[in-house]
């Protein structure tokens, strides 16, 4: 799995609530997918030397614990799952001393940026791929992975 380096909550990700705001827990997230995308070979250089990267198709998002200003965390990055066009990767945010601040489950898609369309990965990336979820794969699946959005109602009768 990998693991981000650590990274430090910005006074002014701080909301009204006095929490991080949630559009700053993507950007966590978001900056520790580019690192694990790098050592994949999915980076930057590969969208500037290639013309071809990855575009989110869905994010899930769990916010588990508020996280505030001068709180430092770190991200997991697990492979769960890859075809010849997309990714499945999930991640956890956690706070430097160990506890869960969030989850977040993501479908990445591969572009060919001048359609841009969607295409299968060159043989070398799906290779990578291959060798990586081979190693996560070990890991199982992660119990909040795979997670819905609903109201359980309770039955009436």
């Amino acid at each position: 799995m990998f693991v981000s380096p650590v990274m430090e909550i910005e006074k002014d990700w701080i909301d009204y609530n006095g929490h991080l705001n949630m559009a700053y827990y993507n950007v966590l997230f978001d900056r520790a997918g580019d690192d694990a995308f790098e050592k994949i070979g999915l980076g930057a250089e590969y969208a500037r030397t290639r013309a071809l990267t990855s575009y989110s198709a869905e994010v899930h998002v769990c916010y588990v614990r508020e996280l505030h200003f001068g709180h430092s965390v770190t991200a997991t990055f697990q492979l769960l799952d890859h075809d010849e066009k997309r990714m499945r990767f999930y991640q956890e945010l956690r706070h430097v001393d160990g506890w869960l601040a969030a989850t977040s489950e993501q479908l990445s898609l591969h572009v060919d940026m001048s359609g841009p369309r969607v295409v299968p990965f060159p043989p070398d990336i799906l290779a990578n791929l291959e060798r990586v979820q081979a190693k996560h794969v070990s890991l199982g699946v992660p119990v909040r992975a795979g997670r819905t959005i609903e109201i359980k109602r309770k039955a009436h009768g």
